[in-house]
């Protein structure tokens, strides 16, 4: 199958599960206003990272579009359209580097600081709201799903008797060289 195909049905499964987390797991969400944390909404963005930028943008809007769907609050839809960015640097320092743990931590406080960010015109400046529950918040719970996406990542490796890197295919390699010319 040709490469462009498998990135785009792996788009397309990662981006319905970013859609349907918000909307069928509701149940796992922990709310502080004007934090809320839906546990494992960010797996399909770190899973999406280890294809290509490409597909982490698309499965960022798929994020957005799901908490859009699921009748959360603006403010909460705005920090969903932070994985765009997040789940694209992400990518692009796997390419760079081969290390989703590097890519994990670097891009922890990019998420919190843009979920901060966005947060700003609904909270007003309240620092202790918008640095301690919603950028903190923030960079707890990425820290929580780069973990719950590493251990799928590992299971699905050794399933196919590859690295973490090679779970979906060859992209990054063909990324990386791409990158290069």
């Amino acid at each position: 199958m040709n490469n462009k195909i498998k990135q785009m049905v792996y788009a397309s499964l990662l981006t319905a599960l970013a859609i349907m987390i918000p909307i069928q797991f509701g149940f796992l969400k922990i709310v502080i206003p004007p934090f809320t944390a839906t546990l494992a909404a960010h797996v399909p963005m770190m899973l999406s990272m280890l294809i290509s930028p490409a597909v982490a943008v698309v499965v960022g809007v798929g994020s957005t579009i799901g908490f859009l769907l699921s009748g959360m609050p603006m403010p909460v839809v705005l920090r969903a359209a932070t994985h765009i960015l997040v789940g694209y640097i992400g990518a692009k320092i796997i390419i760079r580097n081969k290390s989703y743990i590097k890519a994990a931590a670097i891009t922890a406080p990019i998420h919190g600081l843009a979920e901060m960010l966005v947060v700003i015109p609904f909270i007003g400046l309240n620092i202790y709201q918008m640095l301690i529950v919603t950028a903190l918040g923030s960079i707890l719970h990425h820290c929580v799903d780069s973990g719950i996406a590493y251990v799928l990542m590992k299971a699905m490796s050794k399933s196919r008797k590859t690295d973490i890197y090679h779970v979906f295919g060859n992209f990054l390699d063909k990324e990386k060289i791409q990158a290069k010319i």
